[in-house]
């Protein structure tokens, strides 16, 4: 019998500990992300009583960079988004962020009050091994899951449209904008289409919505959620979500939940720490602004029940959310900012990092995983009180000049919008005021020659602004031809001098009528002579037999 155990042959296995040499490792790293920790805590605790704490010689931005440099090494965070998530909160507050973001969420679902109730639902899951409990006292449909024996995308109750997988923040935006019956709302960015199926829940299947997405894939997920929770009056369009204020407008209420950096999600996705640089931070906020334009130009100001929008992202940076709110502020004059109705959450920033906001944007609302214990959020709710203006432009201005003498006023942006004349010559029909041409016309330019890439044409043939195409010049150049051709021709007739204009026209039947108009002593004469094509084909006929 062979034996098959010896010690020599056995495979070296290492242990936690050891390293490739069998040296143990795993305690110096311990240790050394326990002093960093350490340090990380000691400079916070400074920098919360810089006066009587800090050393002799260090200033607070010493401090302040020796902060940033350990969040980075300790949290993995790249140096730009550290500092960029640093300077919206006090040192303690921002460590707090930062340890939020390392633990997960809480999984909550939310219960579709259009096949079941909230205690039903509840009830049957509990007995199939569900630890579960309602998420809140503002919510009515949620429900936090701490541990399970069942796969929750796979139950009965789920694949019969009973309940949704959903975070918590996602109800925040569909409860500001608070859809009512029998009205026509639009989802902006519908995909995958929990807040759509939340609106149809609360209009109880009534009215009409229309979720939008312009991924094409990403609406066949959204299709799929609508039929299984039963949402019955929802339209799924695939259009690029700026075209809707020409294509189709009118709506009571409008929701766009804005694609964004994520900066509030990063629990979930992790790789945002490193990702996102200052260009995501340019990009985003440029197609949040066109967004949330055409967002506001395609509610009805004149609704009876609605004309509200609301803009929400999954970020905490300013320049996706309180700038673009400014932004659309200053472009829109005929919106204001209301009350969100939400119960909970932070006033949105008026001043920060030597910005200053309208006094209005305390109405907006933030989230924070810390503070909620719910993915990081923005919401902000805009009331259109009139049709966009012509030209709108933005009144941001404290004081106007008004017309006494030049005396300058306080006049508020409502007050200006309430007395801006409309114009009765302007199209009064269309309530699309336009983009700022001047800031957006080279990505303007940049879209076109991708959609004339897509379509297999050649994007050098875009016109730039202000100057006339190929097609132009050849409609100038016929226009040109034809007056030249209706000129006034001098002409003698026994021995009158008279003015002919010719033309050319045909007939139904046919013929070509020739007309010749003149003038001959004051009296304006017309004489139309009829060729026939048969004639003209007999005179040809002839000739060419001789």
């Amino acid at each position: 019998m062979m034996q098959t155990n010896i010690a020599g042959e056995r495979p070296k296995i290492l242990e936690d500990s050891e390293d490739e040499d069998g040296r143990p490792v795993t305690n110096l790293v311990t240790q050394d992300i326990q002093l960093l920790r350490t340090r990380l805590t000691d400079t916070i605790r400074v920098l919360d009583d810089f006066k009587n704490l800090a050393e002799e010689g260090r200033s607070r931005a010493e401090y302040m960079a020796s902060l940033l440099k350990d969040v980075c090494a300790y949290y993995g965070y790249s140096e730009f988004l550290a500092d960029k998530l640093l300077n919206l909160f006090p040192p303690r507050e921002a460590q707090a962020f930062f340890e939020a973001n390392e633990t997960p969420r809480p999984i909550v679902i939310r219960t579709n009050t259009l096949r079941t109730h909230r205690r039903e639902l509840a009830q049957t899951l509990i007995n199939r091994g569900v630890q579960l409990e309602p998420v809140g006292k503002w919510s009515k449909v949620g429900l936090q899951i701490f541990d399970t024996q069942v796969p929750l995308g796979a139950t009965p109750e789920y694949l019969a449209g009973h309940y949704i997988l959903q975070a918590a923040s996602s109800f925040l935006p569909v409860m500001a904008l608070a859809p009512q019956e029998n009205e026509r709302v639009l989802d902006m960015a519908a995909a995958p289409g929990g807040k759509t199926t939340h609106l149809a829940a609360l209009m109880k299947n009534t009215g009409c919505i229309f979720a939008n997405d312009a991924n094409k894939d990403r609406a066949k997920g959204l299709i799929g959620n609508i039929h299984r929770l039963g949402a019955r009056n929802v339209i799924v369009s695939h259009y690029s979500a700026l075209e809707f204020p020409r294509v189709m407008g009118g709506f009571d209420r409008v929701l766009l939940d804005a694609p964004c950096s994520g900066t509030g999600v990063i629990a979930k996705d992790a790789s945002v720490k490193t990702n996102k640089t200052e260009a995501d931070f340019m990009k985003l906020p440029h197609l949040q602004k066109q967004l949330l334009l055409a967002a506001i130009d395609s509610v009805n100001h004149s609704s009876k029940t609605g004309g509200y929008i609301v803009y929400s992202t999954c970020s905490v940076t300013l320049e996706e959310n309180e700038q673009v709110v400014q932004y659309a502020l200053n472009k829109r004059p005929n919106v204001k900012l209301v009350e969100t109705g939400l119960t909970f959450g932070k006033e949105g920033f008026t001043k920060i990092q030597g910005k200053i906001f309208h006094p209005s944007m305390k109405m907006t609302r933030r989230y924070y995983p810390h503070t909620y214990n719910v993915d990081g959020f923005f919401v902000a709710k805009f009331k259109k009180i009139g049709p966009t203006p012509p030209n709108a432009v933005g009144v941001n201005e404290a004081t106007k000049t008004n017309g006494n003498g030049g005396a300058k006023s306080t006049i508020t942006e409502i007050e200006v919008v309430d007395r801006t004349p409309i114009g009765a010559d302007s199209d009064e029909e269309s309530d699309f005021g336009g983009f700022d041409d001047d800031e957006d016309q080279k990505y303007m330019e940049r879209a076109q020659a991708k959609t004339m890439r897509r379509k297999g044409r050649d994007p050098k043939a875009i016109v730039p602004k202000g100057e006339k195409s190929v097609n132009g010049e050849a409609k100038e150049a016929t226009k040109k031809a034809t007056k030249e051709a209706s000129k006034e021709v001098p002409v003698e007739k026994n021995g009158v001098a008279t003015k002919e204009k010719a033309g050319r026209k045909e007939k139904k039947g046919g013929g070509v009528e020739v007309a010749k108009s003149a003038t001959s002593n004051g009296v304006a004469v017309k004489e139309v002579t009829v060729e026939s094509k048969k004639a003209r084909r007999k005179s040809s006929e002839k000739k060419s037999k001789a």
